[in-house]
């Protein structure tokens, strides 16, 4: 016995159709081109089940934190500019910047993941695009990570405090970003070590 499709099918179907008509459509289409392809990357137990950060990913991890802390600022310090302002610099009072700084950890974390780029996992997501982009690639979110860049976020407020890193912010996303994740024990420097220190 048939039935007739729901109106959530067609809606679906539809659009799906239109792309797959329009794939034969095009002249020289498919036929010219190697088919794209992507796998998901292959991930590890501690990847999969790990409370805390991994250590391939710490660098990729501070650099995410540090520029979420940035934009949270700067788009807290864009609120007190108005046209009246004269283009002066208004500087967040402690209150404002603290709770800003708390609310760049408590967010969704939910724009990065896991992907592969030649065999090598990264982090992915906003403010981590460095370099040339593959074509076609699989990103894992969800799952442990949001969780595990809060964490990453919260250590590095107890680590350096919200004044420091206020006043890293000030001169710049760069300063931020060296304040977290560089100088000689950073999960960015070529010496960081590979222990398994809780974040």
């Amino acid at each position: 016995m048939l039935t007739e499709p729901s109106p959530l099918t067609m809606r679906l179907s539809l659009p799906l159709t239109l792309l797959l008509l329009g794939a034969w459509a095009i002249p020289g289409g498919s036929e010219d081109r190697a088919p794209l392809t992507a796998t998901a990357p292959q991930l590890d137990d501690e990847e999969k089940y790990s409370a805390h950060m991994p250590a391939h990913l710490r660098c990729d991890a501070c650099r995410a934190v540090a520029y979420q802390m940035w934009q949270h600022l700067a788009k807290a310090e864009a609120k007190l500019h108005t046209p009246d302002s004269g283009g002066r610099r208004w500087e967040l009072s402690e209150s404002v910047y603290i709770d800003v700084l708390d609310k760049s950890c408590s967010q969704s974390w939910q724009g990065y993941g896991v992907r592969e780029v030649n065999q090598v996992k990264r982090l992915t997501g906003p403010g981590l695009s460095k370099g040339p982009e593959p074509s076609i690639s699989v990103m894992i979110t969800g799952g442990p990570w949001p969780t595990r860049l809060s964490m990453t976020c919260l250590h590095y407020l107890g680590e350096f405090g919200e004044d420091q890193i206020y006043e890293a912010h000030q001169q710049g996303q760069g300063a931020l970003e060296a304040l977290l994740c560089g100088g000689l024990k950073g999960a960015c420097s070529e010496e960081a070590p590979v222990t398994r220190t809780e974040l």
